[in-house]
């Protein structure tokens, strides 16, 4: 098993040691064996409370407890596996997954930094919360609970780090994290209808999201106060479940554990989200209230996350600690994946992707984070895939100190990046403080927007990440906005400041011409976009229940497919340079539906058609190897991927055999290959325009983890 996944939970804190207590000796284990058999431990001593332990190299050691007192460290050079048999609960002030015998207690920074990533078939220290294909099982749970531990640095833990290693959580799947209500949910009812098959694997107990359709209309505080004063997302408690059919409908009442408080609203095509946000396999912070844990990937690692809860953790106001984050990655984690995580109550963000290239994030669920939820940090990060997910709540923050990026400043947006080379389709951004989705740039003094940028071949390059489209941006959908559906390209007009106390919008850049002359200046992408040949394309986005609909900043738009339904404004002040609308569908616009286009720079000789090139080859990655039959390990191996293109891809290969999509356009694909006695698998695409990806997905087999 090659891909990987994460989700675990933490509540209850244990009372501390003293400050002056002294660092406890480490203990480590001895062979392999189960955590709670003294036999397995130097010294013939289950580690208890406040114990720091090591699982050392070539040992296994199988997680067997549940126990709320708090393992103060556990450094993992072995592999440390959760048991699916039992319920599990880890209580502990940082795990730390990394080569070698150093067993230190940082939670950010990896005190080995391996210069490459292993050899094929060379093990790697593993935290193994489940597997892709051995997940922990429905009706069992595993938990791991993040607590603060005396001598600890609070600024870095708790923590789960993995420095170079492997570490997967997952939990049982269930088809669908989120669905749409299939009738109005009126104030005062305490049962919502959703589809019977989008309900599959939900049960009693399990805590649910109705999103809001109401947006907290009125101006004249939106700059100071957040949504979360008076939200329309509520959360409720399943207690019964119950089918209801209506003519050829088959749906389910979710019976809930109170009445809701508003309406929440189900009429033609928009209809109120509905999320369920528990899963069997969580991390969570002990104290919510006191020091919140994070968790991250570093450079080498490997590991997936399926079906886990993260909830309660990012440390507000604290750089790089997120409630998942994959730090600076680069490449070297191509093919991981998140799917079906849910992620809530983030004090910091949900995802992080810093710097990473060639990940897929895949119908999670993203409640209540404050700033920015689905967040692509330094401006180099390409080619990933964000597809089918839900951002509720994203809220108001402040920048963080020392950020990478200075004009960001942390307002709320649902998904918010700074390098559109990345495909998103199917998500949908409700209840934000600032936008549904915002790609935002400033160039100045200090930001240069010329970043080494990956290329289709492999190598790096500098390009003003300005002038990069879109991968894909297809069926995407913001509702219940105070603010903006969907912001390309930032806005400040003026000089006015976006905020209290923000600076006023920067003098024109150096160099520039007549085009400045006697207009004002206004702080986003600056006019700068893509050309005519490649332009931000976007299809059949959605939006409804806002304030603005729609801002463009950029040049160089196709809009194919726009729906903006009971809005303030729906076109608003946008530079219009090269914009192409078709399929435009505005109703119910209160102020103006095209207000107020604004000057960009182009001239007359620049203003042409759009005229589309398919010149970028497409982006593959392999989210999963396994063995058909573990009984047979020479037997056939399923790889599973996803890929994504600006164009229709018509066939994936992998080792010589075309996969089969099980979406259209080879979102999702599978490949049966006839024997897993094979050194690498290596997978591509190849879309309708003929251009071939040239960097394919080379995954190397390793036998240990196919279990041979």
């Amino acid at each position: 098993m090659l891909a990987t996944s994460l989700c675990l939970a933490a509540l209850t804190l244990a009372a501390p040691p003293p400050a002056d207590a002294p660092e406890p000796p480490l203990i480590r284990s001895l062979a392999d064996g189960s955590w709670s058999d003294p036999k397995t431990w130097e010294g013939g001593e289950v580690p208890g409370a406040g114990a720091r332990v090591q699982v050392r190299r070539g040992h296994t050691v199988v997680y067997d407890a549940s126990d709320d007192r708090a393992v103060r460290s556990i450094h993992v050079a072995g592999t440390l596996e959760f048991a699916r048999d039992r319920d599990t609960k880890l209580t502990v002030g940082l795990i730390k997954i990394q080569a070698g015998d150093d067993a230190s207690q940082n939670g950010f920074d990896c005190e080995f930094h391996a210069p490459a990533a292993p050899e094929p078939g060379e093990a790697r220290p593993s935290l193994l919360v489940g597997t892709a294909d051995d997940p922990i099982p429905a009706g069992r749970t595993a938990i791991i609970r993040l607590a603060r531990v005396e001598g600890l640095d609070e600024e870095t833990c708790p923590a789960v780090v993995d420095c170079g290693g492997r570490m997967e959580f997952h939990g049982a799947p269930i088809p669908k994290t989120w669905t749409r209500l299939a009738r109005e949910a009126g104030r005062n009812e305490a049962v919502v209808l959703v589809p019977e098959a989008d309900a599959k694997g939900w049960k009693v107990g399990d805590q649910i999201l109705v999103a809001g359709t109401t947006r907290q209309v009125g101006y004249k505080n939106s700059r100071t106060h957040s949504v979360a004063e008076r939200p329309a997302t509520e959360t409720r408690r399943i207690v019964r479940i119950a089918p209801y059919r209506e003519l050829e409908a088959r749906m389910v009442r979710l019976f809930l554990d109170r009445p809701l408080e508003g309406d929440h609203r189900a009429s033609e095509s928009r209809r109120a989200e509905v999320a369920n946000l528990s899963r069997n396999v969580v991390v969570e912070s002990a104290d919510p209230d006191g020091v919140r844990g994070h968790t991250m990937y570093h450079r080498n690692s490997t590991g997936s996350i399926s079906y886990a809860e993260f909830r309660h953790l990012g440390k507000e106001g604290v750089l790089g600690k997120y409630a998942l984050h994959f730090h600076q990655v680069g490449e070297t984690m191509r093919g991981t994946s998140v799917v079906g995580a849910s992620f809530w109550d983030s004090k910091n963000r949900w995802i992080t992707l810093h710097g990473a290239s060639y990940l897929v994030i895949r119908d999670c669920v993203g409640y209540k984070s404050v700033g920015h939820g689905f967040f692509l940090e330094d401006g180099t990060e390409t080619r990933n895939i964000l597809d089918g997910n839900l951002a509720v709540m994203a809220l108001r923050g402040k920048p963080l100190p020392q950020q990478v990026l200075p004009f960001d400043r942390n307002l709320g947006s649902g998904f918010w990046w700074s390098n559109s080379l990345n495909s998103f389709t199917n998500n949908s951004a409700v209840e934000c403080d600032q936008d549904g989705f915002r790609f935002e740039v400033v160039a100045g003094a200090d930001f240069d927007p010329v970043l080494p940028v990956l290329q289709p071949d492999g190598r790096r390059k500098p390009v003003d990440v300005r002038t990069l489209p879109f991968i894909r941006f297809d069926d995407n959908e913001a509702h219940c906005m105070r603010f903006f559906g969907l912001n390309l390209g930032g806005f400040n007009d003026g000089g006015v400041p976006a905020a209290p106390g923000a600076k006023p919008a920067p003098e024109a850049p150096a160099g520039a011409g007549a085009e400045y002359e006697g207009r004002k200046k206004f702080e986003d992408v600056d006019g700068v976009g893509p050309d005519a040949g490649h332009p931000f394309r976007i299809r059949r986005f959605k939006a409804w229940d806002v304030h603005w609909a729609f801002h463009a900043g950029s040049p160089s738009v196709l809009v194919e497919g726009m729906d903006i339904h009971d809005s303030q404004y729906g076109i608003w002040r946008s530079v219009l340079d090269r914009h192409e609308y078709a399929d435009l569908r505005m109703e119910k616009i209160v102020s103006r539906g095209i207000f107020f286009p604004r000057p960009g720079r182009a001239d007359s000789a620049d203003n042409v058609l759009l005229k589309p090139v398919d010149d970028l080859p497409p982006a593959t990655v392999v989210t999963g190897v396994w063995l058909k039959d573990r009984l047979n390990p020479s037997g056939p191996l399923i790889v599973r991927g996803s890929s994504c293109d600006d164009a229709e891809i018509v066939r994936v290969v992998v080792n010589e055999m075309e996969a089969r999509p099980t979406r259209g356009s080879f979102a999702e694909w599978e490949v049966e290959l006839p024997s897993a006695d094979l050194e690498a698998v290596a997978a591509h695409a190849e879309d309708e325009a003929g251009n071939v990806e040239k960097s394919r997905h080379v995954v190397p087999i390793a036998p240990l983890a196919l279990g041979r």
